[in-house]
C-alpha cells in the first residue's frame, strides 16, 4: 500500500521548489473539507485516515526516483537535495474514522512547513476523498437496509487494485458486514463472504449438479463466509 512518492501532481513539485528559493518555509495549516453536499445527502462518513498516517510515515524518495527527476530536467539542485533527505516532519489532528461530518467541516489538518504540507496534499485528497466517498454511500445503505447482509462486492468493476482493497474497508467502516475481497479480510481483518459465480454453475449439467458439487467441497460453510 506504500505508492512511489513520484504519485502527485507535477505542480505541488514545482511549487516546492518555488517556496524553497523563496525561503518560505515556514509553518503552514492545510485543511480537507467538502465545500457542499449533493441534495439528499445531508452528511458524510470520514474514512481514509490509516491510509493517510502510513502513507506520511513512510514518504521517501528512493535513488531511483530522484534520478530520474534529475534527468527530466525540470528541477534544481536545491530540489533534488531536499527530496533526497524529505521526511514528513509536521502534525496531524482529524476526525476518528467513521465519524459523521458535514459541508465546510474539516474531517483532517496538516500542520507542516509550507513545502511539506503541500508536497503531501494530492496523495492525501486522492485518499480521504475516495475512502470517505465509499464510506459514506455504505452508511446511507446500511439506514436503508438495516435488517440485511450487506456485503462488498466492487473488487472486479473498481478502477484499479487499490480502488478495489480500499473501498472494502471503507464500505466496513459505513457500516457493511463483509467483503468478497479476501486480501481485504489478511489486511484489515475484514470479513471475507462468497458463494460461487453463473460460470461455475454453466460448467455442470444442470444447476442442481452445481450446487450439489459445491456443497460437498465446502461444506461447512454453504453459502456463507470463506475461510
Amino acid at each position: 500500500m506504500s505508492p512511489s512518492a513520484l504519485l502527485t501532481d507535477l505542480y505541488q513539485l514545482n511549487m516546492v521548489q518555488a517556496y524553497l528559493e523563496a525561503g518560505q518555509t515556514e509553518t503552514a495549516v492545510f485543511e480537507f473539507f467538502v465545500r457542499k453536499l449533493p441534495p439528499q445527502r445531508n452528511f458524510l462518513v470520514a474514512a481514509g485516515l490509516e491510509q493517510v498516517v502510513d502513507f506520511l510515515q513512510g514518504l521517501r524518495f528512493s535513488d531511483d526516483e530522484l534520478s530520474w527527476l534529475i534527468r527530466s530536467g525540470r528541477f534544481s539542485a536545491r530540489l533534488i537535495d531536499y527530496l533526497s533527505d524529505f521526511r514528513f516532519s509536521g502534525d496531524v489532528h482529524a476526525m476518528p474514522e467513521g465519524t459523521v461530518f458535514f459541508a465546510n467541516e474539516p474531517i483532517l489538518r496538516v500542520t507542516a512547513p509550507l513545502p511539506e504540507a503541500q508536497l503531501v496534499e494530492t496523495r492525501l485528497i486522492n485518499v480521504l476523498h475516495f475512502e470517505s466517498l465509499i464510506a459514506s454511500k455504505a452508511a446511507r445503505m446500511a439506514l436503508l437496509a438495516p435488517d440485511k447482509l450487506l456485503v462488498d462486492f466492487g473488487l472486479r468493476r473498481a478502477h484499479g487494485a487499490e480502488a478495489g482493497l480500499l473501498a472494502a474497508r471503507a464500505s466496513y467502516i459505513g457500516g457493511f458486514a463483509g467483503t468478497a475481497t479476501v486480501l481485504a479480510e489478511k489486511c484489515f481483518g475484514i470479513p471475507a463472504y462468497g458463494t460461487m459465480a453463473h460460470s461455475f454453475i454453466q460448467s455442470f449439467d444442470d444447476e442442481t449438479a452445481a450446487f450439489e458439487a459445491f456443497a460437498r467441497a465446502r461444506p461447512k460453510d454453504l453459502g456463507s463466509r470463506l475461510n
